[in-house]
C-alpha cells in the first residue's frame, strides 16, 4: 500500500474524514453534557475517542508526511463546523425568552397562547414608565417560530433568549404538537 498516491492523497483524506467524525462527535458529546443528557454522552465519547486514537496513530506512524498534518488540522476545523451544524439541527434543550415591550402586548400574548405556547405576562416599571414583561419557556426547536411572532406583533420589543439547563415539569411545545405526538404514541 506504500505509494505516493496513497501517502499524499488517500491517507490524508482518510485522516481528514476521521477527524471530521471525531470532532463532530466530541462537539455533540459536550453539548449533551451541557444540556443534561448525561446518559448518552459516555457512548458518544467512547466512539469519539476510539476514532481519535486510530487517527492519531496513523499521523504518528507517518511523521515525515506533512500532508497528514494538513488532513488532521483540516478535519478538526471542518469537524468543529459540522458538529455545530448538527447541534443546531438537533436543537436540544429548552430556552427562556423574556420580552419587554412598551407597546400593547395583548395581540402577541393571545397569538402565542393560541399557538399553544405557555406565556406568563406581568407588568413592570421601566425607566420610561410601565412595561409589559413576557416569559416564555419552550423547546429550542420552537424558538425561531416564537421570535418571528415577536417581530411580527411587537417589532420594537426588546427580548432576550436564555439557555435553560433543566425544566422541572413537562415539555413546552405548542399544545397542538404535543397532542399529535401523544396520538402517535397511542397508535
Amino acid at each position: 500500500m506504500e505509494s505516493p498516491i496513497f501517502d499524499f492523497v488517500i491517507l490524508p483524506l482518510l485522516i481528514l474524514l476521521a477527524r471530521i467524525v471525531d470532532v463532530s462527535m466530541d462537539t455533540i458529546r459536550v453539548i449533551l453534557i451541557a444540556k443534561g443528557y448525561r446518559n448518552y454522552a459516555p457512548f458518544v465519547g467512547f466512539f469519539q475517542s476510539l476514532i481519535w486514537v486510530i487517527t492519531i496513530t496513523r499521523v504518528m506512524v507517518n511523521l515525515d508526511n506533512w500532508m497528514t498534518y494538513v488532513g488532521y488540522a483540516g478535519g478538526f476545523a471542518l469537524g468543529t463546523y459540522i458538529g455545530m451544524r448538527i447541534e443546531s439541527k438537533l436543537a436540544l434543550g429548552h430556552e427562556l425568552i423574556r420580552v419587554i415591550t412598551r407597546a400593547d402586548a395583548s395581540d402577541l400574548v393571545n397569538n402565542l397562547r393560541k399557538s399553544g405556547y405557555p406565556v406568563t405576562f406581568v407588568t413592570g416599571k421601566g425607566r420610561e414608565g410601565e412595561v409589559g414583561i413576557l416569559y416564555i419557556i419552550l423547546q429550542r426547536k420552537a424558538m425561531q417560530h416564537v421570535v418571528n411572532m415577536i417581530k411580527r406583533f411587537n417589532p420594537k420589543a426588546f427580548y432576550t433568549i436564555e439557555d435553560m439547563r433543566f425544566v422541572s415539569n413537562g415539555s413546552y411545545m405548542p399544545r397542538s404538537r404535543n397532542i399529535l405526538r401523544r396520538r402517535a404514541q397511542i397508535r
